[in-house]
């Protein structure tokens, strides 16, 4: 039985997953990219348009939970990224387009399919639903100790839930 990945604390590794996926495919990448630097949800960025992107410095996306609209900014790094990868596609078309299917977006169970690879080349475990989210939320806490904005971003009912879902607890006990 494999485990599952819950976090990636190791800041290598977290560049050698960019590196794999960048080789599989330039998609891969920014949809790995994205999560990494925003902390969406992969089933929340699968639904994004190039519409919903182009020329804008905010990503809104409406909980599938509690029907609230979050706004995510998107760094000049990131911003680079996808403007570079829309270019030359249509107001319409999904950001992560799927290959089987018209003008539909890649599922969740081939995102993670293509993730898993490429963390099992890089020697990680496999990673779920909620490692992507949780590594963001890591290293925004590390970077700047602001469990109150990452409470907000998670939807998280109080700090102590923040703190255990990005296993900060874990590292200030050991």
């Amino acid at each position: 039985m494999r485990l599952i990945q819950h976090i990636i604390k190791d800041k290598e590794k977290l560049e050698e997953m960019e590196m794999e996926l960048l080789k599989i495919g330039y998609k891969n990448y920014l949809m790995f990219t994205i999560v990494i630097n925003t902390g969406l949800s992969i089933s929340d960025i699968l639904k994004l348009k190039v519409i919903d992107l182009k020329n804008k410095t905010l990503i809104n996306i409406t909980d599938q939970n509690t029907n609230k609209i979050n706004t995510f900014r998107i760094n000049p790094m990131l911003k680079v990224e996808i403007d570079n990868f829309i270019k030359l596609m249509s107001d319409e078309d999904y950001l992560f387009q799927s290959g089987k299917k018209e003008n539909q977006p890649i599922n969740s169970v081939e995102a993670y399919r293509v993730l898993n690879i490429a963390a099992s080349t890089v020697g990680l475990e496999e990673i779920d639903h909620h490692t992507l989210r949780k590594t963001f939320g890591y290293w925004h806490y590390k970077q700047h100790k602001n469990v109150a904005l990452l409470q907000d971003l998670f939807n998280q009912s109080a700090p102590t839930i923040t703190l255990r879902y990005i296993e900060i607890n874990e590292d200030i006990k050991f």
